[in-house]
């Protein structure tokens, strides 16, 4: 019986938005999200009132897309959160961002994805995020926060 073997894909890609790091920082946090996100609906676990720190638990999705979200570092100070995303049977990914000061007034965002397949349709989802499309689906994050400005 062959063994499964989950393809890991590292991706990293960074845009700028209009505003201090300190406030764009809040556009990376769970709730901050609803505000660009479309469908984004954080279901929160632990705390139940939704406040972000370290080892904060929420769920996203539903049916194949249900997915665990784990609170793995959280720096507002420092403009870094870390978050583990468990989409059972599909993928895992350590999501990394980082909020930066170009200057006082804009802010540089990086997002890093560290993807693993959970199963063939998750290697075939880590395949499909391959450099440029992980670059479009990191720009449209842009796009949608400064619409939502």
């Amino acid at each position: 019986m062959p063994t499964f073997i989950g393809e890991r894909a590292l991706r990293s890609h960074s845009f700028d938005l209009p505003l201090p790091a300190s406030k764009a920082f809040r556009f990376f946090e769970p709730e901050g999200e609803r505000a660009w996100a479309p469908g984004w609906n954080p279901a929160y676990v632990y705390p139940p009132d939704g406040k972000p720190e370290k080892g904060m638990v929420f769920t996203t999705g539903e049916g194949d897309e249900h997915t665990i979200w784990i609170v793995m570092g959280y720096a507002p100070a420092a403009g870094a959160v870390e978050y583990a995303r468990i989409t059972p049977g599909a993928r895992i990914a350590i999501v990394r961002v980082q909020c930066a000061p170009v200057d006082p007034a804009n802010a540089r965002i990086t997002v890093s994805y560290e993807y693993t397949g959970l199963s063939e349709a998750g290697n075939d989802y880590v395949r499909s995020m391959d450099a440029p499309a992980y670059q479009a689906f990191i720009d449209s994050w842009g796009e949608a926060i400064r619409r939502a400005l």
